[in-house]
């Protein structure tokens, strides 16, 4: 797993910190189900976008791949 380091000021952080000793988990536990949730739905945003884009310059697309 790889390691990154999270900066909070300290109000979210003693959030986050509460937050993980309420649900009997660790604040890394936490964070990191926060940003696997974040990762899901902004991916889902840009899909719906490119698709939205790719829906809108279909023929464009169409004549650069002949």
């Amino acid at each position: 797993m790889t390691e990154i380091t999270l900066h909070l000021d300290p109000v979210r952080h003693r959030a986050l910190a509460d937050l993980a000793d309420a649900q009997g988990r660790k604040p890394e536990e936490v964070a990191g189900e926060a940003v696997k949730a974040y990762l899901r739905s902004e991916g889902a945003v840009v899909r719906r976008q490119a698709e939205r884009l790719a829906g809108e310059h279909s023929e464009l697309l169409r004549r650069l791949g002949e």
